[in-house]
């Protein structure tokens, strides 16, 4: 089975930021570090924002051999992120002086969103920039794109790397939580329809549970492939259910700062439950089927069924990945009724007497710790 594809998040947009041309260095230091600022995020600009005329030649050799884009694009992130802690740590230690608080002002950092609803009217007039007047606005979205590319890589070797493509997942879970908890609520004061939802803790808490859903799915993979008993797969399969129930009540709880989230990312969260709900009842039935409950059996893949049908996603590769679980699992009913008509003579429970589905959620994120550059910066103030 193949993962389900959803990039959105990593397709983020910015503008430029110059940061010596805002904030004025007391020493020569302080000026290069500025300087070096400015040139490790101008990189993450390029990259995003499709302006880099950098062969991938070129690319290779500047970045190790790298020749994955996402391995490349995670180099160049953490080139970045200890610059800006460090930044940030020097700004918050004078953030009261007024001339500190203008300068941070006038950075201008700018943000589009990936996974906001409110895209610009046909795209005709491009991107939709959010402005936030704070530094830590461009820590969580440069963390938010971090955890969107630790993601992608993860994808990208799911099917010849199982143990690492897991730990990715848990990785990028990691930064997401971190984001959510200790980043993000600093911004919670801005009104939600001033910044993009990759600023807001509920999304952070969604992306980290779908990471976890999706390590899990890669887990699962594995264990599939090592002949683990079907009791115990349906129950892991669950497990991936459990996680992406939890977003989507997030993301359905009627919070404010959820309230315009793009609909792919809904279509995403249901379409990903429904197919590994639908492969959890096909191994809970098969389980149920050895120890002599066929008419049980027959009542799970038949709900099972009815519940997939009422799922109705817009990307065709999603619905597709639907249409094959629900292939397998009709198969296996057909088989099932087939031999209790002619051999079993079981009774079918109703849906209220069928078996609550359990499931096992084994996971867990790895926690980000951020890194500083205990560099000196002084400021003329």
């Amino acid at each position: 089975m193949m993962m389900l594809q959803f990039t959105d998040p990593a397709k983020l947009k910015t503008k430029k930021i110059v940061f010596e041309d805002i904030f004025t260095a007391l020493d020569p230091g302080t000026l290069e570090q500025l300087k070096e600022l400015s040139s490790k995020r101008s990189v993450i600009e390029e990259k995003i924002n499709d302006t880099s005329s950098i062969t991938e030649a070129i690319a290779r050799e500047m970045y190790g051999g790298l020749t994955s884009q996402s391995e490349q694009d995670l180099h160049k992130l953490k080139q970045y992120l200890p610059l800006l802690e460090n930044f940030i740590f020097h700004v918050d230690a004078i953030c009261s002086n007024r001339q500190v608080m203008y300068w941070v002002s006038n950075l201008k950092i700018q943000w589009t969103t990936a996974v906001g609803g409110s895209l610009s009217f046909l795209n005709l007039l491009g991107p939709k920039y959010y402005q936030v007047g704070n530094i830590r606005f461009e820590l969580g979205m440069i963390l938010f794109l971090y955890g969107a590319t630790l993601r992608d890589r993860a994808c990208e070797i799911s099917t010849e790397a199982l143990v690492q493509s897991a730990t990715l997942f848990r990785e990028a879970a990691g930064v997401y939580l971190y984001l959510s908890e200790e980043v993000l609520p600093t911004l919670q004061s801005i009104d939600a329809g001033k910044k993009p939802p990759e600023s807001t803790s509920s999304v952070a808490s969604v992306m980290s549970l779908i990471c976890l859903a999706e390590a899990q799915v890669v887990t699962i993979r594995r264990a599939e492939e090592r002949k683990a008993a079907v009791g115990l797969l349906a129950k892991l399969h669950h497990g991936v259910s459990d996680f992406l129930s939890e977003a989507a009540r997030i993301l359905y709880s009627g919070s404010g700062e959820v309230k315009d989230v793009s609909p792919r990312l809904f279509g995403y969260i249901s379409s990903l439950k429904c197919v590994h709900e639908l492969r959890s009842q096909r191994y809970l039935a098969k389980d149920l089927q050895a120890s002599g409950q066929v008419g049980v059996s027959i009542g799970i893949l038949r709900e099972a069924l009815n519940h997939a049908r009422e799922i109705n996603p817009g990307e065709v590769t999603w619905r597709l990945a639907i249409k094959e679980e629900m292939d397998a699992v009709s198969e296996l009913l057909e088989k099932l009724e087939r031999e209790n008509e002619f051999v079993w003579h079981e009774k079918v429970p109703s849906v209220d007497q069928l078996p609550l589905p359990r499931g096992n959620k084994i996971v867990s994120a790895i926690r980000y710790q951020p890194l500083r550059y205990e560099r000196q910066l002084i400021f003329k103030i």
